[in-house]
């Protein structure tokens, strides 16, 4: 198989495993303002068209660097561990997952398994499949996509954090103290 192939194949397996999925979740009982999660929503959109456009072969200016075939591969087992990280933070968060900002019934602080890592485990591992992505391909739109989906989800988790505070009052603030957002065992 080839990395291009590998990489492919990668995504579109969370793709439609992630739509499928989608079945599981509870009804929402509160939704954030459709506005608020406009912008984040167009950043992951303009990013995924940026970070997908077909790098294999290209030889010109916007070629930043290519990767060795061993690199290569390293990326490609990133990205599955990305993925892999994600749908662990996924399972474990079980039918209280929305892809959209929300509150279902019974919403409460998950902190346990991937959650007491970080606050946004499923972003983390987004965010590790997404920069390896970039490093693989190694071009200009590669770089620029990753940029506007980590931006695209920065904006996303403080939307939720913002949300769930409101939400869930002292108890996300004393969980935000002690678990950092995005970084594994950084501080908080």
């Amino acid at each position: 198989m080839q990395v291009g192939h590998a990489v492919a194949a990668l995504w579109l397996f969370w793709l439609v495993s992630w739509i499928l999925a989608a079945s599981w979740a509870d009804p929402v009982r509160k939704r954030a303002d459709f506005r608020a999660e406009a912008r984040y929503r167009v950043l992951w959109l303009a990013g995924t068209v940026l970070l997908f456009v077909p790098a294999h072969g290209y030889v010109g200016r916007l070629r930043l660097w290519t990767p060795t075939l061993t690199q290569a591969w390293i990326c490609v087992a990133l990205i599955a561990i990305g993925i892999g990280f994600a749908w662990w933070a996924r399972l474990h968060l079980g039918r209280l997952w929305s892809s959209t900002v929300t509150a279902k019934a019974d919403h409460r602080i998950i902190d346990t398994g991937p959650y007491a890592l970080v606050r946004h485990p499923i972003y983390t591992g987004l965010l590790l499949s997404v920069l390896a992505t970039m490093a693989v391909k190694g071009t200009v739109w590669g770089v620029a996509g990753a940029a506007l989906l980590l931006v695209g989800i920065v904006i996303k988790a403080r939307l939720e954090e913002s949300f769930l505070r409101g939400e869930l009052g002292p108890a996300y603030d004393d969980y935000a103290r002690r678990v950092p957002m995005l970084v594994p065992f950084s501080p908080a």
